[in-house]
């Protein structure tokens, strides 16, 4: 089915922050799957991870025992704060399971229609629950109804959420993600994720956090709510869990944690041994490589040469990101910026119409940085040289 517009490439190997195409040219990639393989393209030790599961054991199913499951629910919370955890296939699924914690969170206190508040400009996945709770009329359009129950505020604005408290008295729980991605990395004011903790407490919510794109060391942090003093109630994972395996995780504790029972959840082939092995491996690695703290690193080398480069330039509107996860507003649309960059041999991405997003895998080197950096800057300026021609 037509449900992607695809580059005219095709990638044949990859190694590293480097892939090689069907005929053989090289390509930086400044996109890690869409912050997917952060351990890069064939990682040594995820291969043998999947080879020698593969070889033991891929799948039992939920209805019987998975060390592998449990010993990476213990390693999550360890590195969390969180208590429990549900695996899953995807972050849309993870995302699926925080809404379903806050509805049955709801019921117990006995409201009938439990209202789950979210943002304007988020990003939650395309089933129809995360899609409703996702702040983007584009990609809603065609598939009303809409799954109801969700009560939508402006993103990093704590009045507003304050207010959404005086006039909803059915809301039980914040979704929300600590960084936004799909909207262009739009960072939150500081000290925001603090502010949705005490108005969580004050008004008995749960506090979700959607860290599918911004978790497993990519902000600088294990998971990007460690950079302010808080905790939330549920957090949900994807993405770089499996370096290109499918695996979700919903993440809970107290008793959000608890209070999914036999019966109101599961998943087929969620947190099986295939899965779960390489996510550990993923762990593994990146404690092993200091990834957390070299995330931190290369984003503030990256935002410096960035800004160096291209700040004050005319159509450069901000350059703004935390770790590897950075954004490159435009003050025109570029989707056409993508295919130039892709001409030069450099993947990146364009989100919110006018945003250049980079995720490059985490193992990138001081000189993979840099020319990231470099072509990207060089791929944009040329944008905006001839886009301005063209408007002339």
């Amino acid at each position: 089915m037509s449900t992607y517009k695809r580059l005219p490439v095709a990638f044949r190997r990859g190694a590293g922050a480097w892939l090689w195409d069907e005929e053989g040219s090289q390509y930086l990639d400044a996109v890690g799957g869409i912050a997917v393989c952060a351990l890069g393209h064939a990682h040594p030790a995820i291969r043998d991870a999947l080879c020698d599961q593969a070889g033991q054991l891929a799948h039992t199913s939920n209805l019987y025992g998975i060390p592998l499951q449990e010993r990476l629910a213990s390693r999550l919370s360890a590195l969390s704060g969180m208590q429990t955890a549900f695996f899953c296939n995807s972050g849309a699924e993870a995302n699926e399971a925080a809404i379903k914690i806050a509805r049955l969170y709801g019921h117990e206190k006995g409201i009938r229609c439990p209202v789950v508040v979210v943002m304007e400009g988020a990003f939650h996945g395309r089933t129809l629950a995360t899609l409703s709770a996702t702040g983007n009329r584009e990609i809603q359009a065609g598939f009303e109804p809409l799954v109801p129950g969700f009560l939508r505020v402006p993103y990093s604005d704590l009045e507003a959420l304050r207010m959404a408290a005086g006039r909803c008295a059915d809301a039980v729980a914040v979704l929300l993600e600590p960084i936004q991605g799909e909207a262009g990395i739009v960072v939150p004011n500081e000290g925001y994720l603090e502010g949705v903790r005490a108005v969580c407490d004050d008004q008995g919510w749960l506090m979700m956090l959607d860290e599918v794109q911004t978790g497993m060391c990519r902000t600088g942090q294990w998971f990007a709510f460690q950079h302010e003093r808080t905790l939330p109630d549920v957090m949900t994972l994807a993405k770089a869990l499996g370096n290109g395996m499918p695996i979700g995780a919903c993440l809970a504790r107290g008793r959000a944690g608890e209070i999914m029972q036999p019966g109101t959840h599961g998943s087929t082939f969620g947190g099986n041994p295939l899965a779960c092995r390489v996510a550990l491996a993923v762990i593994e690695i990146m404690e092993k490589d200091r990834l957390m703290v070299r995330a931190a690193e290369l984003g503030q080398r990256m935002l410096s040469r960035f800004r160096r480069l291209m700040e004050g330039e005319e159509g450069v509107k901000a350059i703004r990101g935390k770790g590897l996860m950075i954004g490159i507003e435009l003050e025109r649309p570029c989707a056409d910026l993508a295919a130039m960059a892709l001409n030069q041999k450099l993947l990146v991405n364009v989100t919110a119409g006018n945003v250049v997003r980079l995720l490059p895998p985490l193992v990138i080197n001081d000189g993979e940085a840099d020319q990231i950096v470099d072509r990207v800057s060089d791929v944009v300026l040329s944008f905006l040289q001839w886009s301005r021609k063209g408007s002339q």
